[in-house]
């Protein structure tokens, strides 16, 4: 293990799929551009006995050097003193809490999306963070990819495009909502069930990445229209438009739990010189990007860039040398980006009709 280089003490929160992910990808010992190092410092689960099965499957292979402490409770990971950080894995509709509780505790959050259930409960996770001058991030590990980063130096700094004039983004699965029981966070609307939330994100991800050209305080705020189709209370399908008014740019978001697209091209960006495809499995992780020129008969550029397990590695360094240099929040996702895109997805639903009880329209 390196020592030039931040290490960061994780305390893992909720044992499913998505912390096992996480896990096994920051354990890896070797990726591109590695700049970090990663110790599990502790895990907690809602019994013990989960807690133990996951560490024997994601940690205990690894052979690691520091065994971490398991707890059959969440606040005991707050309240262990050699985390440095909770990284917080459980449903939607828990992570309001889950962060208040790490935020009392002192401890550097990093949680996954969404952030919250809306944009309420996400200022008030804030207000609270802001109080107790902690680290805090949505885990929206797609802005970190490398291939994300180059599409934004391609659009923005090197305008390869041109003059961007729109951008088209999907992210479709295959998800039979009516036979599911009332109680799956896919059907349940307490459990922030639908389409838009769990997936839907990650295409207005690339709308307001590719679009707006900044984050945080210096992005424009869009128009934004939509319409959504339900069953059983929250969204099967949505569609989202932006439009930026000092530019006119325009960008189609979209998201379905009806039909699975599978790994193709899921985004396009379109401009005065030419189009930029983007690949990859899903919106949510690119591997491949494409430029067309404008001009008939001119062959494409191509970028493909390595990626060693699924890609969570990228945003836990930023988070470790966001600790190391003091800092409360990342410059790639602000908590002012955050909020915008739970605004962004309240109004989506209140359009819709999507609403959950936590909802105060």
């Amino acid at each position: 293990m390196t020592t030039d280089v931040p290490t960061v003490r994780w305390g893992i929160v909720a044992t499913g799929m998505i912390s096992s992910w996480f896990v096994e990808d920051i354990l890896l010992p070797e990726w591109p551009h590695k700049s970090a190092n990663h110790i599990i410092q502790a895990i907690g689960s809602s019994s013990l006995d989960k807690c133990k099965k996951f560490a024997n499957d994601f940690v205990t292979p690894t052979k690691p050097k520091v065994q971490p402490s398991l707890y059959g409770s969440y606040q005991e990971v707050y309240d262990d003193k050699d985390v440095d950080c909770v990284y917080i894995g459980t449903p939607h509709s828990f992570h309001k809490q889950n962060c208040l509780d790490a935020i009392k505790a002192g401890k550097n959050v990093l949680c996954e999306k969404p952030f919250t259930m809306n944009a309420d409960e996400a200022e008030e996770v804030f207000a609270a963070a802001k109080e107790k001058g902690v680290f805090i991030m949505e885990a929206v590990w797609t802005r970190f990819f490398p291939a994300m980063q180059a599409v934004q130096k391609l659009l923005h700094e090197d305008q390869k495009i041109g003059r961007i004039i729109r951008m088209y983004c999907d992210f479709g699965l295959d998800i039979d909502i009516a036979s599911l029981p009332d109680s799956s966070r896919y059907k349940d609307p307490a459990l922030g069930a639908g389409s838009l939330l769990d997936i839907g994100i990650y295409s207005l991800t690339w709308g307001l990445v590719t679009l707006a050209g900044a984050v945080g305080d210096k992005a424009e705020e869009p128009e934004v229209s939509s319409t959504q189709t339900l069953s059983h209370g929250v969204d099967t399908s949505s569609s989202v438009i932006l439009k930026y008014p000092s530019t006119g740019r325009q960008g189609i978001c979209t998201s379905t739990t009806d039909f699975n697209r599978g790994g193709v091209s899921f985004a396009r960006i379109e401009g005065s010189k030419g189009h930029i495809v983007v690949h990859g499995g899903t919106a949510a992780s690119p591997s491949k990007i494409e430029f067309f020129p404008k001009e008939e008969g001119a062959k494409p550029d191509v970028w493909e860039f390595e990626k060693p397990g699924r890609g969570f590695y990228w945003e836990a360094d930023a988070v470790a040398h966001d600790l190391k240099a003091g800092k409360v929040e990342d410059e790639r996702m602000p908590w002012k980006e955050t909020l915008r895109m739970m605004e962004i997805m309240d109004g989506v639903r209140k359009r819709g009709g999507a609403k959950f009880p936590v909802d105060k329209w």
